[in-house]
């Protein structure tokens, strides 16, 4: 075998490892086709500030990372949470507090961390007593949804000038405004995120508006939907199926189905953290809006539309759906958001996008050929 057969083999073996990590029985999308794709689509997205408005575009992937949240939650593991607002508004608010009183680098940076771990630690707190408590099924739904309704009212209140933290006042109703631009590093060697696009020329293609914070986002929900993709795959990924399709039989076979969703829940309320320090980021401001009943609803909106047991749908239908209720005012966006749910639960249970992945399956092999080696099951439950 020659030296160029041998290296380009050899490129081919660790192409072919490295897809093995993102691909499995847990996911839509092992092809080069769909590899192609998502290179294409992540590319349109990166070029899309300079043909549309990428500030709004930014809001929508923030949120996309908190639709990922409640897909592990919920699609992996069958944990149905109306609390996945809880985790991101003290995500958000917990940056807002820490950056306002240390607006420095290194203090805007720790503020980060701070609200990511802030996400993480109280779904770790409510996990740890719902689910070492014995809570199942619905009643942790009604838990994590009297949670939301909880902290909207505790926060609504938050006006007076007692409730400060250090430098930092909640607010109530009118929010936590001034919180400083997203930067990371420390002083001397940083870099400032800022949200309003600065002005850049490219030789040949001419002058557009670039804002490093929209790149951030982009980086972080595609570096999350990777890394998500790798977990469910993974021997601890098929344990959290397992967990979903049937906590007891699960447990018979010797795994702690409790200790599961304990660490699930909680890495969900970590990214849901994430979503908020961005959130928060890229407003400047943070209110006690976070913590309504609509935006608690949203994300399982969000997740049941695009597909419960889909990343990608969860991504897919965050930016489609906040692109609609964003377009329409008032009631209408409301009318809109019941209509498609009523039309998801009864005509596609599944979610549009493992829908969509079977068509295109079909599609390709033939009705008579769908269910070869090839396809996946018609009949069984398809997750991405």
């Amino acid at each position: 075998m020659s030296t160029d057969s041998a290296t380009g083999e050899a490129n081919r073996s660790l192409a072919s490892r490295l897809r093995s990590r993102f691909e499995g029985p847990n996911t839509i999308g092992e092809s080069r086709g769909f590899w192609v794709g998502f290179v294409v689509a992540v590319a349109a997205l990166a070029v899309y500030p300079a043909f549309g408005d990428g500030s709004q575009l930014s809001l929508f992937m923030v949120l996309a990372l908190l639709g990922l949240s409640l897909s592990i939650v919920w699609g992996y593991s069958g944990v149905l949470s109306f609390g996945q607002v809880v985790f991101f508004g003290i995500g958000a608010y917990t940056f807002g507090v820490v950056s306002i009183n240390f607006a420095t680098p290194g203090g805007i940076t720790a503020a980060v961390v701070a609200g990511i771990a802030g996400g993480g630690v109280s779904a770790a707190i409510l996990g740890y007593f719902m689910f070492y408590g014995g809570v199942r099924d619905v009643y942790v739904t009604i838990i994590t949804l009297v949670s939301t309704i909880v902290m909207h009212t505790f926060m609504a209140q938050t006006a007076g000038s007692e409730w400060a933290i250090g430098e930092a006042a909640l607010g109530g109703f009118n929010g936590m405004p001034d919180i400083p631009v997203l930067t990371l590093g420390v002083e001397g060697a940083s870099y400032q995120f800022m949200y309003n696009p600065f002005p850049m020329r490219v030789i040949g293609i001419g002058s557009f508006e670039i804002s490093p914070f929209y790149y951030l986002v982009l980086l972080l929900l595609v570096g999350t939907y990777l890394g998500l993709r790798i977990l469910v795959n993974s021997d601890y990924g098929r344990v959290m199926v397992a967990v979903r399709e049937d906590e007891d039989r699960t447990e018979m076979f010797g795994y702690n189905v409790t200790r599961v969703k304990f660490v699930v829940f909680t890495l969900g309320g970590a990214l849901a953290g994430l979503s908020g320090v961005l959130y928060a980021a890229r407003n400047v401001y943070i209110d006690p809006t976070v913590f309504s009943l609509l935006f608690a609803t949203l994300p399982v909106i969000w997740v049941s539309i695009g597909g419960r047991k889909s990343l990608l749908g969860a991504v897919v239908a965050t930016l489609a759906v906040e692109y609609l209720r964003i377009s329409m005012a008032g009631e209408l966006a409301l009318v809109l958001l019941g209509t498609l749910l009523l039309v998801t639960i009864l005509v596609l249970p599944s979610g549009f996008v493992p829908w969509l992945h079977e068509q295109l399956v079909e599609t390709r092999l033939g009705p008579g050929e769908a269910g070869g080696a090839d396809a996946p099951d018609a009949s069984s439950e398809v997750s991405d």
